[in-house]
């Protein structure tokens, strides 16, 4: 059987801090902001590859997420085009307000495969990655 489908469209993450997170993505890492929604209320960036939809919790007192016990997102995962590059927005990103480093640019197993995972403003997990192979 063959597939039908054509990748993903486009990641909706429900975020904290709709503000925070949208200037992370733009700001720290130079995403472009391409639209929203200011009554649902979301925010829509672009790498100009991948497209996230950020939307705002509103269920302020609700379960937070854990991802050993919860279906559903685990992380979000970005890829990066080198080492270089990884490390330098690794950098750019880890005393960003809000930002929690769970931990700095590493190998991913026993390599090549190297990353780095924090969380951003908002709440969600982000795993950057450089992957020679």
């Amino acid at each position: 059987m063959t597939a039908l489908t054509q990748g993903i469209d486009h990641l909706g993450l429900t975020v904290g801090d709709l503000a925070a997170s949208r200037a992370f993505f733009v700001e720290a890492l130079g995403w472009t902001q391409f639209g929203g929604n200011p009554d649902y209320p979301s925010t829509y960036v672009t790498d100009g590859v991948s497209k996230i939809t950020l939307w705002q919790q509103t269920q302020v007192d609700g379960p937070t997420f854990d991802r050993h016990a919860n279906l559903g997102l685990h992380h979000t995962a970005l890829k990066i085009g080198s080492e270089a590059a990884l490390r330098t927005l690794f950098e750019q990103v880890k005393d960003w307000p809000k930002v929690v480093v769970e931990f700095a640019p590493e190998p991913s197993g026993k390599g090549p495969k190297i990353h780095f995972m924090i969380r951003e403003p908002g709440g969600t997990r982000l795993e950057v990655s450089y992957d020679p192979r």
